[in-house]
């Protein structure tokens, strides 16, 4: 077991060629060992996790804590979050948390919604491809808006307020400067506060009369376990800004990182519009081979504990856990920086891993799915609009996935 001092890594010097592709900064950290002492982009030092054994383990690691409040002095976070929610809370106030919106995301439910997002998805490419268009900007045209009507849809928020949800989700999940993370914190805090409000009197909950909604949010407000537990209004305000920043994140950037893929090998294009019954194992290769999520959210030691042979002191440490090293890690995927969509990528850890698994994946793939079948439908004549590395990707180790995706067709 190592206990000696370990280099840190300064991974915030690496600069825009570590943004644009960190794999290889990974696959040289994973040669030297599965945990590494590492300054990230943001300025925090945590102890960085690479390997798929490693990082699987660590993900379902009950020791390992999400709560803020139990992170160190030098984690310096930059901000308090809105309240308690599924993601930043452990057992057994994770659970409970998580069975009163579970319902919501059953497979059988989220099989209903495909309707509706067919729809979406038609709308947008007719709005793209309008007036004799030749090209667009695949985040701003599909991309983005596909995932966020959606979960607004879904939540019942006016869909008219998505680009403020856009704008807020990016200060908040990106390496924003404190002040501004705490501006759009307290933006939220308001505008979630008074949405809240309105759905309870639409709901008769607050002594008024009302008949309340069909959506997510209104459901949560009535809804009452069978031990008679309910969410509490900060729980629902967490709530309700956790499902719509997870809601929209992952697949905004599953669709893109996606799509990019299939223009950057066209032989992989070639055999999925010539048989979409290839689609459902293409998206878990897409998941895999250039996933949204890079790295974990934040875990934090309770105690000191070792993770591949290094101990790590307890008392607030962060641990990172790298998704993106994991699945692409060679002892568990042959030849894993070839785009293979007919490999079995079962087993990614793409969504994440133990009791914090995303709660949303099967809504995410299924906008996937109905997303780049329309479009690849719609578009035979669709190509990358830009040089691959003059393509500007989003700042931070959280979420992974260009600005924008210039495509011409």
């Amino acid at each position: 077991m190592t206990t000696e001092a370990f280099e840190i890594i300064d991974l915030s010097a690496m600069g825009e060629d570590f943004v644009r592709n960190p794999y290889p900064v990974y696959a040289e950290l994973r040669k030297r060992g599965p945990v590494h002492r590492v300054l990230l982009t943001d300025g925090i030092p945590a102890w960085l996790v690479v390997g798929y054994d490693e990082v699987r383990a660590t993900l379902g690691d009950d020791r390992l804590s999400k709560r803020l409040e139990n992170a160190s002095e030098n984690a310096n976070l930059g901000f308090e979050p809105l309240g308690s929610h599924m993601l930043n809370t452990d057992q057994p106030d994770h659970t409970r948390l998580r069975k009163l919106v579970v319902r919501a995301f059953t497979p059988r439910r989220v099989a209903a919604l495909e309707p509706r997002v067919q729809q979406l998805t038609d709308e947008l490419l007719d709005a793209m491809v309008a007036d004799g268009a030749r090209g667009a900007d695949l985040v701003d045209a599909l991309a983005f808006p596909l995932p966020m009507s959606v979960i607004c849809e879904l939540l019942g928020v006016p869909y008219a307020d998505r680009e403020e949800f856009r704008t807020w989700s990016n200060f908040v999940v990106g390496p924003a400067p404190y002040p501004e993370k705490m501006e759009a914190m307290e933006e939220v805090r308001t505008y979630l506060d008074r949405l809240i409000v309105k759905k309870r009197a639409e709901s008769g909950e607050s002594g008024e009369s009302g008949e309340g909604g069909e959506d997510l949010l209104s459901g949560l407000i009535r809804t009452i376990d069978e031990d008679g537990d309910r969410l509490s209004h900060d729980e629902l305000l967490a709530t309700a800004w956790l499902l719509l920043v997870a809601g929209h994140e992952t697949t905004v950037n599953l669709i893109s990182n996606g799509v990019l893929a299939l223009l950057r090998h066209p032989d992989q294009l070639a055999d999925l519009r010539a048989d979409f019954s290839l689609l459902d194992n293409a998206v878990e290769e897409m998941l895999r081979y250039n996933g949204p999520v890079e790295t974990s959210t934040f875990r934090f030691t309770t105690e000191p504990m070792e993770i591949g042979g290094t101990l790590i002191p307890g008392g607030g440490e962060v641990v990172l856990a790298t998704i993106a090293d994991a699945d692409t890690d060679s002892d568990r995927f042959t030849e894993p920086e070839r785009f293979d969509i007919r490999r079995d990528a079962r087993g990614h850890l793409a969504f994440g891993h133990g009791i914090h698994y995303c709660l949303g994946a099967p809504l995410a793939r299924l906008e996937a799915r109905v997303a780049i079948r329309s479009l690849l439908e719609r578009c035979p004549d669709l190509a990358l609009d830009a040089h691959p590395a003059a393509l500007a990707w989003r700042e931070g180790m959280l979420i992974r996935g260009p600005y924008r995706l210039p495509v011409s067709f």
